[in-house]
């Protein structure tokens, strides 16, 4: 039988008050409000910091402050990075960002979702006492390919891939995958231009 941990990492419907899930995200937390209350200066601390939270840390990776993410140690971060201001990832399946990768402040990144139709996303007679959410969740996976710069305030939604040397417009929603080498930009987000 599957964890919710599995099913929610398989892109199945989760239970996200599960015992083991709330204690990845207090972990989270903590480990957030921590780093957020560093320094740009203790760049040792902070590293050390980002190594406990993320599954992996590469090198030369800036992740500026406030950062705010969900469980952490789902996002994986490639070498020659830069997170900017004020970004939130909400990563209950992965997010695994590449090489060389810029991402502006305010960008936000979602993989969990929920189901469109009201009688799938509400649990029907749904009981405050049952320990259960009143609403079903599921998540999948953000991918950022490498050389990719992602402009201020864009918002990546659930089962993206941006592919390598990508630019996405400020202010873009990414609702669907977008290939490489182009310049995407809009709500939705859409190819404009291929590049060299």
């Amino acid at each position: 039988m599957k964890t919710e941990l599995q099913k929610c990492l398989d892109g199945e419907l989760f239970k996200s008050s599960d015992a083991e899930l709330l204690t990845i995200i207090h972990n989270a937390r903590r480990l957030t409000k921590d780093y957020n209350q560093t320094t740009s200066t203790e760049s040792d601390k902070r590293r050390e910091l980002l190594q406990q939270l993320f599954e992996k840390v590469g090198t030369n990776v800036n992740v500026d402050t406030p950062f705010y993410c969900d469980y952490g140690k789902h996002i994986t971060v490639g070498n020659n990075v830069i997170i900017g201001i004020n970004c939130t990832f909400v990563d209950c399946n992965k997010i695994r960002i590449g090489n060389n990768v810029l991402i502006a402040s305010n960008v936000q990144i979602y993989t969990a979702t929920h189901p469109v139709g009201q009688t799938e996303r509400l649990v029907e007679n749904w009981d405050a006492d049952s320990g259960v959410p009143y609403f079903r969740t599921f998540a999948l996976p953000v991918t950022i390919e490498d050389n990719v710069w992602i402009g201020g305030g864009a918002i990546i939604l659930p089962g993206v891939t941006i592919g390598k040397n990508t630019v996405i417009g400020a202010g873009s929603v990414v609702t669907k995958s977008i290939p490489a080498n182009v310049v995407a930009v809009g709500n939705p987000c859409r190819v404009i231009r291929e590049m060299n």
